[in-house]
Parts: structure tokens; sequence; C-alpha cells
């Protein structure tokens, strides 16, 4: 964590998806007493969405963090009703969700254009406050970013996530052979010939325990949220995090991450999900292909594997399971084309949602006309 000017932001690099700002809103201008004159209601503040806003050009533009609107005009012989102050307009990145220092969420602002009050301006000098201005709102608010990508990519470190988004996109991530290669969220584009485009977010690795904030914990998994879709990716041979901790199978990590996913926000299991088994060009990755299916197609069988604190209350259900190597390629794709599968018909399910939704309401709509005819 770095403390700038007063801000607390948290980052991954150069990039930050965390940060406190102070806002404040207008005071009113003065009443005018002996004519009964009404003074200005000041300014607001107004959080704006931009699709190329960042938390770290905030950042860098605003040292001070401090955002204040303008104090509205006194009321004057010439203007009995004073001017409203200036608006204050801040530039957001889209997926901002604010809220206050206590916590409590403000509102969310998810699409492009969108806005969002943040601090009010106080009410001019009226008869009501015997002519005398308002303070305008204050407070200290945190702007939370979670990223908004179409696939969400889940896994333990060195599972392969970054290979398979250097594979499957033209994002450039940074790939190694050790575990925490991602240390901050990547977003890549995957395109098709018909020129669709699909984002993928590779997020940093989880760990067990990341639920409780252990690792890159909740940073990891409160961009999950905002994913539509998982793609889980796991190494066939297993994974262990160091010498000190367990070695865990291939089917005892698809447990653990279903887990974690679980004790942090259990609606996250409620996402559509596909499956890439990684590192399939490894010494005995068949065999262990092989006995990962007979384990996913009878998972209860397989449960007394895991101690029983670690095993989920429910299992994902993968739309597809796709073996896969992000070295020699094999299987890239196959995965790409059940991405993309899978996405057209979420897309065709909504829509076909949509549409029941508005003939339902113009059904409604006809039958009142009858019944007041």
């Amino acid at each position: 964590m770095v403390r700038c000017g007063g801000a607390v932001l948290r980052k991954y690099g150069n990039f930050i998806d965390d940060l406190r700002l102070y806002v404040r809103g207008g005071t009113g201008g003065m009443g005018y007493p002996r004519l009964g004159g009404e003074g200005g209601r000041g300014g607001d503040v107004w959080f704006v969405s931009q699709e190329r806003a960042t938390l770290k050009t905030i950042r860098d533009r605003y040292p001070q963090k401090r955002f204040l609107a303008g104090t509205g005009a006194n009321s004057s012989v010439k203007a009995l009703k004073g001017k409203k102050g200036k608006d204050c307009e801040v530039h957001v990145p889209v997926g901002i969700s604010v809220l206050c220092d206590d916590g409590k969420q403000i509102g969310e602002l998810n699409a492009a254009g969108e806005r969002l009050l943040v601090a009010r301006g106080g009410l001019g000098g009226s008869l009501a406050t015997n002519f005398m201005p308002c303070k305008g709102q204050r407070r200290i608010v945190r702007l939370d970013l979670k990223l908004i990508a179409d696939v969400g990519l889940v896994g333990f470190p060195n599972a392969g996530k970054s290979s398979l988004l250097s594979k499957i996109s033209h994002a450039k991530p940074e790939i190694a052979n050790y575990a925490f290669t991602t240390v901050q969220p990547e977003l890549g584009k995957v395109m098709y010939a018909d020129y669709k485009q699909i984002s993928v977010a590779d997020l940093p690795g989880l760990i067990e325990g990341a639920h409780a904030n252990k690792g890159m914990g909740h940073k990891f998994l409160k961009h999950v949220e905002r994913t539509k879709q998982l793609l889980l990716v796991v190494d066939i041979s297993g994974f262990q995090l160091s010498i000190k901790t367990r070695f865990r199978t291939a089917f005892e990590t698809i447990l653990l991450l279903t887990k974690e996913l679980e004790l942090y926000k259990e609606e996250l299991l409620t996402k559509p999900a596909l499956l890439a088994i990684n590192k399939m060009d490894l010494p005995c990755a068949k065999d262990n292909l092989s006995e990962l299916m007979k384990q996913l197609q009878n998972p209860q069988d397989f449960l007394h594997l895991l101690q029983e604190e670690m095993i989920p209350a429910n299992t994902l259900e993968f739309k597809d399971i796709i073996p896969i190597s992000t070295y020699t390629g094999e299987g890239i794709e196959e995965l790409k084309a059940h991405i993309r599968k899978s996405i057209d018909e979420e897309a065709e399910q909504e829509n076909e949602e949509y549409r029941k939704k508005k003939l339902l309401l113009l059904q409604t709509s006809e039958e009142g006309q009858v019944n007041r005819s």
C-alpha cells in the first residue's frame, strides 16, 4: 500500500484499482434579507464514467486528490435569485464502485457516460435559514475498480494463464516458469474471422485462503465478479506453491478453486464456466487426463481426497472441458471456438429473456386498454 498526498491507494506496478478522494459540494450563496432574495445553491460534485479514464490518470493529474464544487452566487438587487455554483465533474473509469469511507456503497458506474452524484451543494441563504447559506456535503470516498470482461481466467499460480492469454489474443503478459508472474490484471481481445471480439482477463493467481485475503486475495476475486463467464485453467500435472505446502492433483486443484470462489461469493459459481486442462505436452499427461475425467464424472466418489473444510458445498458445472498445451498450441483453436460458442449462447439466452419481458409488457398494456374501453 502506498500513501500519497493524503490519499491511500493500492496498486500492482502502475495499475491502480483502489483510490481514495476528498469531495466537497459548494457552499450556497448569501441571501438578501431586505428584499427576501435567495442565494444560489452550491455546485455539486459528479463522477462521470469514460472509456479511456484510469485511476492512475486521476492520481497523476490531481496530486492533492481534492475535488471542490463552486460556491453559489449571493443574492443581490440585480439578481434576487443567486446563480447556482459551478459543478465539478471527475472523469472515472467504467466499472467503478463508489463507496463511503465506512464501506457503504454510494453507487456504480458500469457504462460510458453514466453519472453519479457524490457530493451535493449546500442551499443558498433564504428566509428558512435566516438568509445564511448552508455548507455543501463533504466526505472521503473510495473508488473501487472491477474489470469488466467477457471471460475471466481463474487458476493457481503457474497454471499457464498468461501463456494462454498470449496464445488466444494479442496481449503480451509477462511469462516465466515461476509462480506469481501475473501481479496485475491483464486484458486481451480474442479476434474471430467474422470480426467478433471477446475480452479475456488474466488475473493474478489464487492461493488457498484467497477468500480470506491471503496472497492477492480480494484483489483477484473482486475482478472475477464483473466477468460474464469463468475459464478455469488447471495444470494437468498438479500444483504445489512451495516445498512447505501440500502437492495438489488437478482434481484437487479444481475443487480448491471452486471452494475459494464459493467462500468469497457464492454467486460466482452460478456463472457459466469452461475448464482448460493445460500442459498436455508433459509426460503422463494423457494418463492423468483419463484419471481426471473419471473424477470429474463422479466427483462424490473422490471427495475423501480433501479435508472436509476444503470441499465445496456445490461443484462447478463446466459447459466444456478442453485439453490444451500453450507450449505446442494443442487445443488452442478448439478452446477459442468453445469460448465463442459459450458467449453466443449466453447472449442469445439474454436476448430471449428480453424478448419475453417486452412481449409480456405489450400484452399487459393491450389488456389494460381493452379493459378501459
